[in-house]
């Protein structure tokens, strides 16, 4: 498992996004770590993250599930030509579509585990499959179009 966050090897101009600019102090500032093509982030959500009572925000979920999609995209088209993460130049991806399936509630007094994997991969063109966990049991999953944008 890498040691440092996917996050925290870009340049400062691409940290400010919600899900996880480091630099967004009322983001969800997650953390993307990975090894080979699969990468995992770890999130515990807090109370404000709640839909209703014990359960955990859709949108926060499927917020966090696209952008750990994305940076584990552009992990592997880094590592596709042997160069170091956030290295010049950029290659930033971004989402084309996403699908999320909500298979049950989420614990929100648990930490979520997303898990990505790789299922197609071009230069141009990536998709990624996510399951997310809370005490190893599923209860999302979904698929991101990365498409190239720079």
């Amino acid at each position: 498992m890498s040691k440092k966050a996917i996050q925290d090897l870009f340049p400062e101009d691409g940290t400010h996004c919600y899900g996880c600019g480091r630099n967004n102090s009322k983001g969800l500032q997650i953390k993307t770590f990975c090894e080979q093509e699969e990468c995992i982030c770890r999130f515990q959500p807090k109370s404000h993250h709640i839909a209703y009572p014990e359960v955990g925000c859709g949108g926060i979920i499927s917020t966090i599930l696209d952008c750990h999609s994305i940076n584990t995209a552009m992990y592997v088209a880094y590592k596709a030509q042997n160069r170091e993460v956030g290295s010049k130049p950029d290659m930033i991806y971004a989402t084309k579509s996403m699908t999320v399936n909500f298979l049950k509630p989420a614990p929100i007094k648990e930490t979520w585990v997303f898990k990505t994997k790789i299922k197609e991969f071009t230069q141009k063109k990536i998709i990624i499959e996510c399951k997310v966990y809370a005490n190893e049991v599923e209860f999302a999953n979904g698929t991101v179009v990365a498409v190239k944008i720079k």
